[in-house]
């Protein structure tokens, strides 16, 4: 049974699909502000055989809406690689996650990997790194995970809460400006 949210409430799952490793986040919204829940990954690597870990990949993301009850799943959309295969097992692992959220009638939303890099860091092109470190700042990580994929699947979740909210681009970075982030990083500057 869903526990009943308050009116501006709202809790997004956010998931980077991989079958090697899938990273996950979940957020809470208040009003206007955004709150780390929780994050992690399922290593899928110990699985050889590929239709066990798509099961797996089911029943971890059933479980994670049964206990958190997301009220909407945002998803990086697979991105276009030379690899058929590769992109057939990163589409299946994609659908597989979308299926159990369809399962619990969980709303579907799909951003495309530069998308939820320039949402979060501003630059299409960020590293998983810098995504990590943007993160960490907006949403007062103490301690990043060791893999990075678990970040990853939270930026799919905040960047789809700043897509729908209308605050992209207000107040959700850390810096006001040039000179605030040159401020704020002042040992980060090299000096000629």
């Amino acid at each position: 049974m869903q526990k009943k949210k308050i009116e501006s409430e709202k809790i997004i799952l956010g998931i980077d699909p991989g079958t090697t490793i899938l990273g996950y986040g979940l957020i809470k919204i208040n009003g206007k502000n955004a709150e780390l829940m929780i994050l992690g990954s399922i290593e899928l690597k110990k699985y050889g055989d590929h239709y066990l870990k798509l099961k797996t990949i089911f029943d971890r993301i059933t479980q994670l809406i049964d206990e958190y009850h997301p009220d909407e799943l945002s998803i990086e959309a697979p991105f276009y690689g030379k690899n058929v295969q590769s992109m057939l097992k990163l589409g299946r692992a994609q659908g597989v996650a979308m299926t159990a959220a369809l399962q619990r009638s969980i709303p579907i939303f799909e951003y495309a990997p530069r998308k939820v890099k320039m949402s979060i860091t501003g630059r299409g092109s960020a590293s998983k790194e810098q995504v990590a470190l943007t993160l960490q700042k907006l949403l007062k990580i103490k301690n990043l995970p060791q893999n990075l994929d678990a970040t990853d699947g939270l930026a799919v979740a905040l960047c789809h809460y700043y897509q729908t909210s209308g605050t992209v681009g207000k107040d959700i970075s850390p810096y006001k400006s040039w000179k605030d982030f040159i401020n704020q990083n002042a040992k980060r500057i090299k000096k000629n």
